[in-house]
């Protein structure tokens, strides 16, 4: 199937060919309370695997007052495009990351609320006007758009809310409605803090893996491509990369010997607690796979097990996200 995607050509000629067959990681995060001077977090103990996201939390109203105010969690934004997959855990699914969340050891339900974008306009309106279904991917958005009046399909493309993908799927010329519009979804819900006690919250998710077949930053024994960008954003040290030196040099096919898988955790968003920092901050990566090697930015990391890496802070302050990248080696190797 060849596709018309001139949009995207510069972006995927600076890497290697395979860097094609890739899909992009969604980055999600953690709980965001409503701003308010009372209600401090006195400890979030976090654990990133590409199996699953948990976070437990120790709140406290440091008033002598009662407090209710809302918790959300927002997901990650959707891009509808055609040309550029992103992973998607429970694709179909409005709670696309699976996300549940308990407080103190109770399952609370969470309200949806979703709108739709496209330009930086809402066009919720509108989508639902026409019987068109907000989340993007899929047969039952295409099949929705398939079905628009022309004038609306010429209006919707001219205001950039749809595109026409273009393709040949070995019959002749496709020109199909394809989404453009950007999906925004957050869970919330109203909780309350008693006055000077702990609220234990705890939710887990599905984290939205990013995946490339091969590596996006070194092809041909030499580091180039992605390099300068993956090393600010995942702090490669010269251990991890003389790893990547030996699992490619020790390939004896043309098959990639590495391949990549990216979890993306947003952290500096949550700063709405009374303190704006974190009490005690615990980090836990497990890379699943001890063969597998992994990289990361934090001050401290220590390895506690084959496949985890821990970190601890005290009062931290989160002044940057989380950027995780793995590198699976499914033959051979040892961890790192």
């Amino acid at each position: 199937m060849v596709r018309i995607a001139l949009t995207f050509g510069l972006a995927l000629a600076v890497a290697p060919a395979f860097a094609n067959d890739s899909t992009a990681e969604l980055g999600a995060g953690g709980l965001i309370l409503s701003r308010n001077d009372v209600v401090s977090m006195d400890s979030e103990d976090l654990f990133i695997s590409p199996d699953k996201v948990t976070v437990d939390y120790v709140f406290r109203n440091t008033s002598d007052k009662d407090v209710n105010t809302i918790v959300a969690f927002p997901l990650p934004e959707i891009e509808a495009n055609p040309y550029e997959m992103p992973s998607i855990p429970e694709e179909g699914s409005d709670n696309f990351l699976g996300f549940e969340v308990t407080v103190g050891g109770v399952a609370v339900k969470p309200n949806l609320e979703q709108k739709v974008f496209a330009v930086g306009v809402d066009i919720s309106a509108e989508l639902k006007a026409q019987n068109v279904p907000f989340y993007p991917y899929g047969k039952v958005a295409l099949a929705a758009l398939a079905k628009l009046p022309q004038p609306v399909a010429d209006d919707w493309l001219a205001r950039g809310i749809i595109i026409l993908d273009q393709y040949d799927d070995g019959t002749g010329w496709k020109s199909v409605r394809s989404p453009y519009w950007q999906l925004r979804s957050t869970f919330w819900w109203r909780a309350a803090f008693p006055a000077g006690k702990p609220v234990h919250v705890s939710h887990h998710y599905k984290p939205s893996v990013g995946a490339t077949a091969g590596l996006s930053f070194f092809n041909d024994g030499k580091f180039e491509g992605e390099y300068d960008n993956y090393k600010r954003r995942y702090c490669m040290d010269e251990a991890f990369e003389a790893a990547v030196r030996k699992a490619q040099k020790d390939n004896t096919d043309s098959s990639p010997q590495l391949y990549e898988s990216r979890i993306a955790y947003v952290l500096t968003t949550g700063g709405n607690w009374a303190t704006g920092s974190i009490g005690k901050f615990k980090l836990t990566v497990d890379k699943i796979d001890a063969r597998s090697l992994v990289s990361f930015c934090g001050t401290g990391v220590r390895k506690t097990g084959p496949t985890t890496f821990e970190m601890t802070a005290e009062d931290f302050v989160p002044e940057r996200d989380i950027d995780i990248l793995l590198l699976d080696r499914p033959e051979s190797g040892s961890g790192n």
